[in-house]
């Protein structure tokens, strides 16, 4: 691969599922060696259906995907340098979690001393369960132990999909950890994730997507934008917009859910909670600057979309 090529380079991407659905709309993404980034945007946005495409998994209706520069095809060479998780793990019930990794391995006809097993059980956290059979885990067990699959033998490229979704917060910031550990040896990673607040404390770039398209992409801090707005949980979003917007200083408001952002140059949060209190507005809660989901707020309009 020449150094300039990009490790995933998606062009004009569509695939029609029929009744009507697109479930990519003319999908552009460009992923470069050694970036974290994350496809975000709410379920049904066509996260899911990119990494599939990537994994030759399904035929796109036009448009071209690449890795390392070769295109993405079932049984295409470069997915020998891809680990990936997409769709859930799968395994067979009776064999120990470890004797499910050494098969898994097998299948890819490599050499035993590739697989760096002894790294990939350290990075997937399951201690001594790795010797009890499978059908004895329980759901976030299975899901470490796919993650340890994806990255058996160092791949070059990780694809994860919505990683950390049924895990319990310690388990969460495990796989968290792991994926930044994978990012420092060296590999480049694209995962999915609806939870924009996980794209941006993991990931170095987003892409953000709304109905099978790219809304926006680039590094987090550029998506975020510098602080100069306050984000608010209110139980009344529609009148803390209405109120907002007729405050001094306030020159934009985007309202999702519970949550609505004011932007300005100089806000003033105190007399901008001050006439919400006035307004018989509650504020639940609030915070200075903005996060990777309220720039997605704006770019999409006010709507974050399913969740």
């Amino acid at each position: 691969m020449a150094d300039s090529e990009p490790v995933v380079r998606i062009e004009g991407l569509v695939k029609r599922l029929g009744r009507g659905v697109t479930a990519l709309d003319g999908l552009d993404l460009v992923v470069h060696a050694g970036q974290v980034v994350g496809l975000a945007g709410p379920n049904g946005s066509g996260k899911t259906m990119a990494l599939r495409v990537l994994l030759g998994l399904v035929r796109p209706t036009a448009g071209r995907a690449f890795l390392f520069g070769e295109p993405a095809r079932p049984g295409a060479p470069a997915l020998a340098r891809v680990g990936a998780l997409v769709d859930g793990p799968g395994f067979v019930p009776h064999l120990s979690g470890l004797d499910n990794l050494r098969l898994a391995w097998r299948l890819t006809r490599r050499p035993e001393a590739e697989a760096d097993l002894e790294g990939v059980l350290a990075l997937a956290g399951l201690g001594e369960a790795i010797r009890r059979p499978y059908a004895t885990y329980s759901h976030g067990m299975r899901y470490r132990l796919g993650f340890a699959q994806a990255l058996l033998g160092r791949p070059d490229l990780l694809l994860l999909d919505e990683p950390t979704t049924g895990l319990d917060p310690a388990h969460v910031r495990e796989v968290r950890d792991a994926i930044a550990a994978v990012a420092r040896q060296g590999a480049t990673v694209l995962l999915s994730s609806h939870l924009l607040s996980e794209v941006e404390e993991v990931c170095s770039h987003a892409a953000v997507m709304q109905r099978g398209r790219l809304v926006a992409s680039g590094p987090i801090a550029a998506l975020v934008g510098p602080a100069g707005a306050l984000s608010l949980e209110v139980d009344a979003p529609a009148r803390a917009a209405e109120v907002l917007r007729r405050q001094s200083g306030v020159r934009g408001v985007a309202a999702g859910g519970p949550r609505v952002v004011a932007e300005g140059e100089a806000l003033r949060p105190l007399a901008l909670l001050g006439a919400l209190d006035a307004a018989g507005v509650r504020v639940c809660s609030f915070r200075h600057g903005r996060s990777l989901e309220d720039a997605y707020l704006n770019l999409v309009g006010g709507s974050a979309g399913a969740s």
